[in-house]
């Protein structure tokens, strides 16, 4: 007879549980005292039910009566519910022009409030061609004014800083 492989997905039930004592917690989750571990398996078969260290690093480990299958079902639905619930930060980038119009700047702001509504970064790419080059002073202006413009919604977290032929900008809301 083969002995059972040893699970290491999950907590130990039953004949896995090789600690000579335990605290047992029965179904109805009511405290039973510190026990044999045998004691306490035969308690669970009783009830028809398995053991489950719930508590293995405690002194004794805890253990609780409880169907097993029904007690992971639950485990997984609340490791669902939390990566649900969380939100992966993206970085949106928006591309300008040293000399872009009023208008143009305004579309742009807008699509940048939008992405801090939804708790997004922003990266903001000023591109130079050609003669622009010569003046990256005004890019600098416009990227102050995007800094001063978003200043109640977000945070700068990287400072305007020309990379080649690009001057790059990173926001992160607020």
């Amino acid at each position: 007879m083969q002995a059972a492989p040893v699970r290491n997905d999950g907590p130990r039930i039953n004949e896995d549980i090789r600690v000579l004592k335990v605290l047992l917690i029965d179904h109805n989750g009511e405290k039973q005292g510190i026990m044999p571990t045998s004691a306490a398996i035969e308690a669970a078969v009783e009830a028809g039910l398995d053991l489950v260290e719930v508590s293995p690093n405690s002194d004794p480990p805890v253990c609780k009566i409880l169907d097993y299958g029904k007690y992971k079902f639950e485990e997984q639905k609340k490791k669902n519910a939390a990566r649900k619930r969380q939100k992966v930060v993206e970085i949106k980038e928006i591309k300008l022009r040293p000399n872009i119009d009023t208008h143009d700047y305004d579309v742009k702001a807008k699509a940048m409030y939008g992405f801090f509504e939804e708790g997004d970064k922003v990266k903001v790419t000023l591109r130079f061609r050609g003669r622009e080059l010569a003046h990256p002073e005004l890019g600098m202006r416009l990227l102050q004014k995007v800094k001063a413009e978003f200043e109640p919604v977000a945070k700068v977290e990287y400072e305007p800083r020309m990379e080649g032929k690009q001057m790059i900008m990173i926001l992160a809301p607020r």
